[in-house]
Order: structure tokens, then sequence, then C-alpha cells
């Protein structure tokens, strides 16, 4: 799987927007979730809860269950209950992680919000004028 459909797989609707989650960020990034989580905390002022927000119990458990995290699989027994990351948290994810490999995760995640962007409002037009 190439770097955009990774990414794109990874992206999930909570609470009617597009989000991602710190672990799966952690992931691309190269980093433990607990090191990201820090990171963000440091800075939490750029955060707001429309930048991010964390999961409550029933998102996380509804979550787990439609992408498919077994019992014995990764995820299953977090400490914490994840954080997500609006395009616009992800956008300011950028100014404090700093890493090469940041800074091309974050280029590649702001083409796919663009690209999703783009395929949904062209979507719409297209059932709105039935074509």
């Amino acid at each position: 799987m190439n770097d955009i459909q990774t990414i794109q797989s990874r992206i999930y609707e909570i609470r009617g927007q597009r989000v991602m989650l710190d672990r799966d960020l952690a992931e691309l990034y190269q980093v433990t979730t607990g090191n990201l989580n820090k990171a963000v905390k440091r800075n939490i002022k750029r955060f707001p809860s429309d930048f991010m927000f964390q999961l409550t119990t029933e998102e996380w458990e509804l979550l787990k269950f439609q992408i498919g995290i077994l019992k014995n699989g990764r995820g299953q027994h977090t400490k914490y209950l994840p954080y997500a990351f609006t395009e616009q948290g992800l956008a300011m994810l950028s100014g404090i992680l700093n890493s090469d490999i940041a800074i091309n995760v974050n280029i590649n995640i702001m083409r796919v919000f663009v690209a999703n962007w783009f395929y949904t409002r062209l979507k719409n037009l297209t059932d709105y004028y039935g074509n």
C-alpha cells in the first residue's frame, strides 16, 4: 500500500468530522504515541477543541468495531483514550514536528485531505445535476 492509500485508510469520520487518530499519526511519523502526545501537550494552546479532541469510551469502542481491531489486536488495551486530530489540527502538527519524516508525512496528509475535498465537491455536483 502506498503512502497516500495508507493515509486514506486511516481517516475516520467522528463527530461529523474527518479525523486521524494519534496512534495512526505516530506510526506514520515513526514516533511513539506517547511522544506525539507529549509534543502536543507542550504546545496545547495550538490545539483548541475544534483541532483536536479525545474520543469518548463509546466512540472508541464503536470505532474499534468498525475498523476491526480484534481482542488480541493492536489497540485493544490502550491505557488512554485516543486523540483525534481534525484537518486543522493536522496542519498545526506540522508546526511542532520538524523531522524530515514528519514534514513528508504532513505534505502527503494535506494532499489527501485536499483530494478528498475535491472528490466530495465533485460528487455533490454530480448528484445534484444527475450526471
